[in-house]
């Protein structure tokens, strides 16, 4: 019937008809004998030899484990390569001397936990190899704790680290410019993300009360423990003295900020509006996303307080120009995680060289 339609309406067109005709012909019994779920079968069923499917392919694991090696980096001129000082020398040295915008402190939120009692005496449950070494999981988490603040005393050596934990903690630190402040709270693993914005608003409210005795401007940059600084972040403050707060964008529909970075200007009014912006973003974890996951529910609430109160944000977070924007009364700097809070794309254990403008 198509046919003899087109035949009527376009009497030209039936020669090019006829040619594609067996075309069309084999393209429909391939199609039929393709079976996603299978894999490619071969020849179509009408063969005398009848159906043949091949196999799917095999899903590509992903490591989990880190990849040591030759190719780490290699054959990627835009990354910084796996050189050690020779890469040093291509991002320079900590510019600190230069920065006269107020000392720079950075806080965290780090615990440790006991390993559950059902895995006792599975040694291969509680034992994370790395390369050629072995660590425990607590162990591996104060490896990761550690190197976070050798970056930091590497890159910005005149700043210090605070670590916000749970007074149960049963861990310690030895570095000169690093030091536990115990904070009160539920830190169990379910409930950690909440916690860590209770803990950053208790932290700033008693910097807030201290301001009557302090001299000297002292900034906050609020990360997780497991990022590495590698530059100066000292000149954001200078850079943009009337921001309150600093956010890290990305190009993510769901959650397109990244909780792991939050930088605070150290005066009176910067901490003020930042305790009041962690307070509206713990209330909207509290009232809609306590059923997230443990480690999404911060992000998502602090995707929505920004929605709610400047939307037109949204709208740039997929490219990677610096903009500031205000919410409920506080000046928001958005930094784009392309440098300020990089994740490398490859994957775990897949890591090739970073990109030469990233600051953490």
């Amino acid at each position: 019937m198509a046919i003899r339609r087109l035949r009527s309406r376009a009497v030209p067109f039936l020669p090019l008809l006829l040619l594609l005709a067996p075309l069309i012909y084999s393209v429909s019994r391939l199609h039929f004998s393709w079976a996603p779920e299978r894999g490619m079968c071969l020849p179509p069923p009408s063969a005398p030899e009848g159906r043949q499917c091949l196999p799917p392919p095999a899903a590509v694991k992903r490591p989990d484990r880190l990849v040591l090696g030759p190719a780490a980096g290699q054959g990627r001129p835009d990354r910084l390569q796996c050189q050690g000082l020779k890469a040093v020398n291509k991002i320079g040295l900590s510019s600190e001397r230069n920065y006269s915008g107020g000392h720079v402190t950075f806080v965290t939120v780090f615990t440790t936990y006991n390993s559950d009692p059902a895995e006792t005496g599975k040694m291969s449950s509680n034992v994370v190899t790395v390369g050629k070494h072995s660590y425990s999981k607590v162990g591996r988490s104060m490896a990761i704790l550690n190197t976070f603040i050798t970056f930091i005393q590497v890159s910005m050596p005149r700043s210090n680290v605070i670590i916000l934990t749970d007074p149960n903690s049963k861990f310690s630190i030895n570095y000169g410019s690093a030091a536990m402040l115990p904070i009160k709270g539920n830190y169990s693993r379910g409930n950690l993300m909440l916690q860590r914005i209770r803990s950053y608003i208790t932290f700033l409210e008693q910097k807030h009360m201290e301001l009557e005795t302090v001299k000297d401007l002292n900034h906050f940059i609020f990360t997780d423990s497991d990022i590495a600084v590698i530059n100066d972040l000292g000149h954001i403050f200078k850079e943009y003295p009337h921001c309150h707060l600093a956010l890290t964008f990305r190009n993510n529909k769901g959650q397109p900020l990244n909780s792991g970075f939050v930088a605070v200007r150290g005066t009176r009014d910067g901490i003020f509006k930042a305790i009041e912006f962690f307070k509206e973003v713990l209330e909207a974890y509290r009232l809609k996303y306590m059923k997230a996951s443990r480690m999404l529910g911060d992000q998502l609430a602090l995707a929505w307080v920004v929605k709610s109160h400047l939307p037109s944000a949204f709208g740039k977070f997929s490219g990677h120009e610096v903009f500031t924007g205000e919410v409920n009364g506080a000046s928001i700097l958005f930094l784009p995680c392309a440098v300020y809070n990089w994740t490398p794309p490859e994957g775990a254990g897949q890591f090739h060289g970073m990109p030469l403008d990233v600051k953490v």
